[in-house]
């Protein structure tokens, strides 16, 4: 009979969400006016908005979607249509670093499987769960477009590159130390709230910041020089799962950086009949 009653109960409907308290809601409707201002149709301003009550609990709550709709004039079902279909938005409350890595075909076999199932091990959680501490959100995501330095590591939104199940932990563990870590490119790491205000867009104030922002290495651009007939020069590369002498855990790459997977220097010695030379840009 207990069973009966709760299977009936779990159908009942949800009762509405609690709205915002009045100073939150004030603070919350301000900047989200802001956002909105900047689009020709409201609507536009959903995703922002998203982010926005995302940085306030740290997840899109109910409570969270009833706002963004009241101010869009849309209806819950449209709002939480879009809040469940990307998986930027948390639907539950998460740690204070989202740690993402990615096991899509590249990043598995370079080692992107193997740093998973360590960090699981290692910090008693399961996919898209969190530590008892509240610190870390463990999940594996699909790709993070930076294949040329798989295996790669996201915390926060922010690059950690070409990483190996030992790095992973000392990161996690550093994360959980409240010890500072620096990503191999882009800017400093923020809390994730702090990282949802910025992608609702609002600028990123801490000095330095968004000097900081990097885009691609040189792993990313070889091919391009490769194909303008282009010589780089020698490097000479670090087996894979060493790290170049005096190097701490958490420092950038070295920008003349190659992984053990990357294109080889000299591409016409395998083909002679069609050797590589210089290529125009287009409208050249």
């Amino acid at each position: 009979m207990t069973e009966a009653r709760q299977e009936v109960s779990l159908g009942m409907p949800q009762l509405p969400a609690p709205a915002y308290p009045a100073e939150v809601r004030a603070r919350l409707e301000a900047d989200a006016k802001e956002v909105i201002a900047r689009y020709p149709g409201s609507r536009s301003a959903l995703l922002p908005l998203l982010h926005l009550v995302q940085s306030e609990e740290g997840y899109v709550s109910r409570t969270g979607m009833a706002f963004c709709a009241e101010l869009l004039g849309l209806t819950t079902a449209e709002v939480t249509a879009v809040a469940t279909f990307y998986t930027m938005y948390r639907r539950r409350p998460s740690g204070d670093y989202q740690v993402g890595v990615c096991t899509n075909t590249l990043c598995a076999v370079m080692g992107g499987d193997a740093i998973f199932d360590r960090l699981k091990e290692h910090l008693g959680v399961g996919n898209d769960e969190t530590t008892e501490d509240g610190k870390i959100t463990l999940e594996h995501i699909e790709c993070n477009a930076a294949c040329d330095f798989a295996p790669v590591v996201m915390v926060n939104w922010e690059f950690f590159d070409n990483q190996t199940p030992e790095s992973a932990t000392r990161l996690v563990d550093d994360l959980i130390a409240g010890r500072t870590v620096e990503p191999t490119r882009g800017a400093p790491l923020c809390s994730y709230k702090e990282t949802a205000r910025i992608l609702a867009g609002f600028p990123d104030e801490r000095p330095g910041a968004v000097e900081a922002s990097g885009g691609a290495g040189p792993a990313s651009l070889i091919g391009l020089r490769l194909a303008r007939g282009e010589e780089p020069p020698p490097r000479v590369v670090a087996p894979r799962g060493e790290r170049p002498t005096g190097a701490q855990p958490h420092d950038p790459s070295p920008s003349e950086h190659l992984g053990s997977h990357d294109a080889p220097q000299q591409t016409s010695a395998s083909d002679p009949d069609h050797p590589a030379g210089p290529t125009a840009e287009e409208g050249e």
